[in-house]
């Protein structure tokens, strides 16, 4: 006998089957959700919460990062289902859409978590639905998602080792993917969420060992509404960068690593182009993972100034990870 759910009482199947299940029973399907905000500066503190649901292991976990008073933190908290696979609520972190796609309420209780918070997601821009991406080694997939991004302003608090710190219209994002995404194994993924004052531009970008593109979508989303305007072209040239600021090779695992720099052009639909200049340095290092996520100052060609969080991560990439850290990868 099935076992049922109370999201079973709605219309929110999608397969002939009770609500928790999915139509891939894989080890790496996820319905993740991740938040990040920082300062409209691009220095400082970087606050990250992620909250996600794993169907093949009936699990549901929440992780905190980012960088505060110059240290990095983390922390992580996971729950069974037992019977509630929806309520986006894990030990002390709790998630609650307000309204959809305008405003989200973010909350982790101080007394059970080293890092606790209490903030509001509020759009700054119109949400875009990235089209859905895949990748396979042979026979396996190892990414097979759909996402969304939206840019918002974040205001509240939150608090670290006894200092609780003001947070007061904050730029940041947040994405919802779903789908397998079997992380160890993908070999390079880079996420762009730039926030510029008249709205975001945000690149979701895969590529092969030897640098053959999988996958790229983005748009740029105006401020204030207004229809997004999708990307059609993506180039980067970025470099992992030492103490010094200098350029860096990153190894195995990224030991002489503290920051990244370079440019990035964008073509979007219609034909406009985009170029953009930023450095920055770590928000949230993935240790074994490879890479992470940098807090960058930006300057695109036209002036406009803005900063924003870049991603790298991967297990195998001729540029940003020479020396392999998994086996059986795509190959291209």
């Amino acid at each position: 006998m099935p076992r049922l759910t109370p999201a079973d009482e709605y219309l929110f199947h999608q397969i002939p089957e009770p609500y928790p299940n999915v139509v891939t029973f894989h080890d790496h399907w996820r319905d993740s959700l991740f938040f990040v905000a920082h300062p409209r500066s691009g220095s400082g503190d970087v606050v990250i919460l992620t909250l996600a649901g794993f169907p093949r292991h009936e699990v549901m976990d929440s992780l905190q990062m980012g960088r505060i008073d110059g240290g990095h933190v983390f922390a992580r908290h996971a729950r069974p289902y037992d019977g509630d696979p929806h309520t986006m609520e894990v030990g002390p972190v709790r998630v609650d859409v307000v309204e959809p796609f305008r405003t989200v309420h973010l909350t982790v209780d101080q007394a059970d978590s080293p890092v606790g918070l209490d903030l509001t997601f509020t759009a700054r821009t119109p949400a875009y639905g990235l089209r859905r991406g895949t990748m396979k080694a042979g026979h396996e997939t190892i990414w097979d998602q759909s996402h969304l991004i939206q840019s918002g302003t974040y205001h509240g608090w939150y608090s670290h080792e006894g200092r609780t710190h003001e947070v007061r219209d904050w730029w940041g994002q947040r994405d919802h993917s779903w789908g397998i995404r079997d992380h160890h194994r993908c070999p390079l993924w880079m996420w762009l969420a730039i926030q510029l004052p008249d709205g975001m531009l945000g690149v979701w970008h895969w590529e092969y060992p030897n640098g053959a593109p999988v996958y790229t979508d983005g748009c740029f989303a105006p401020a204030g509404g207004g229809d997004p305007v999708p990307v059609v072209d993506f180039r980067h040239e970025l470099t992992w960068t030492g103490a010094d600021g200098r350029p860096v090779g990153y190894g195995r695992d990224g030991t002489d690593v503290r920051g990244l720099a370079g440019r990035v052009d964008v073509v979007l639909e219609g034909g406009q182009r985009i170029g953009v200049a930023g450095e920055g340095t770590w928000a949230a290092p993935y240790g074994q993972l490879g890479g992470g996520e940098h807090l960058m100052v930006v300057r695109t060609d036209d002036g406009r100034e803005g900063n924003g969080i870049y991603e790298i991560t991967g297990a195998h990439h001729h540029h940003f990870f020479p020396v392999p850290r998994a086996e059986h990868l795509p190959t291209g």
